[in-house]
């Protein structure tokens, strides 16, 4: 079997092992692609050190996976990193912070990240309160407002 051939099955092994939660398993199989800049494995090992889900729960660890595969353009890791911010959760609480991942994700079409950020500008939380702003992000999630 070439050498991409098994990293694929390793990658499939490793994803499968997660929705199976075997978490250990999933940790020790996704790693290296983590390591390679896998956005997906990025995320993936970032859920399973933010809960300790078959690795001991650490915080930095956790924090330093999800920012990685946010800044790999990964949609659900940005929505991720925006709710460590807003809640204050593996990092110190930042709604401002909160609200540049959330806008990232929803730039790419990700309705959580849209709602959550339109909940944000209707409560004034982390950006200058606008209601208007605040519809228009709820109706671009598919609510009427």
């Amino acid at each position: 079997m070439s050498e991409s051939n098994n990293d694929e099955v390793e990658y499939a092994s490793g994803m499968a092992a997660f929705e199976a939660r075997h978490f250990s398993r999933a940790a020790q199989l996704l790693s290296p692609f983590a390591n390679d800049g896998n956005a997906e494995a990025q995320h993936r090992l970032a859920i399973m050190y933010q809960n300790g889900l078959g690795v001991a729960q650490h915080d930095g660890l956790a924090l330093r996976w999800m920012t990685a595969a946010a800044e790999n353009g990964y949609a659900v890791a940005q929505h991720g990193l925006g709710f460590m911010y807003l809640e204050g959760e593996c990092v110190e609480k930042d709604p401002a912070k909160a609200v540049e991942w959330f806008e990232k994700a929803a730039e790419q079409g990700l309705v959580g990240s849209l709602t959550t950020l339109a909940m944000m500008y209707e409560e004034g939380k982390g950006v200058e309160q606008n209601l208007e702003k605040a519809n228009e992000l709820y109706r671009a999630a598919g609510f009427e407002r």
